[in-house]
């Protein structure tokens, strides 16, 4: 989707509810860390699916599947965070500011298992 698109989209073209999510390391007292996840924003988002595929992984298939989030723009997300929607989670991968206006946000995520 273009952002000329979005910007032609009517108002409830974010219709999903998002909720930002950023990693926090907490240490274990072992000199390691564990890392948990904590809410950082809920977001009005649009999500299309791009993308699926099947990969091995440690053995056993898994599968990938690749989606696009338009939000709102907003300082502060980046890859390594991540978005929820109820049950299911999505790793940023990547998050670009298309035309430079700081109207829109366009986040490339991967579906991951909880």
């Amino acid at each position: 989707m273009a952002t000329s698109d979005l910007e032609q989209a009517p108002i409830g073209a974010l219709r999903r509810r998002l909720t930002l999510e950023a990693p926090v390391a907490t240490p274990d007292g072992l000199g390691g860390a564990t890392l948990t996840f904590e809410t950082v924003a809920a977001l009005w988002a649009r999500l299309e699916w791009l993308s699926g595929g099947e990969h091995w992984r440690r053995g056993r298939p898994e599968q990938a599947a690749t989606h696009r989030v338009t939000l709102r723009w907003r300082s502060g997300v980046d890859a390594g965070q991540r978005l929820r929607d109820g049950d299911r989670l999505f790793d940023i991968r990547a998050v670009a500011d298309p035309d430079g206006s700081r109207r829109h946000l366009i986040c490339l995520v991967e579906e991951i298992s909880p």
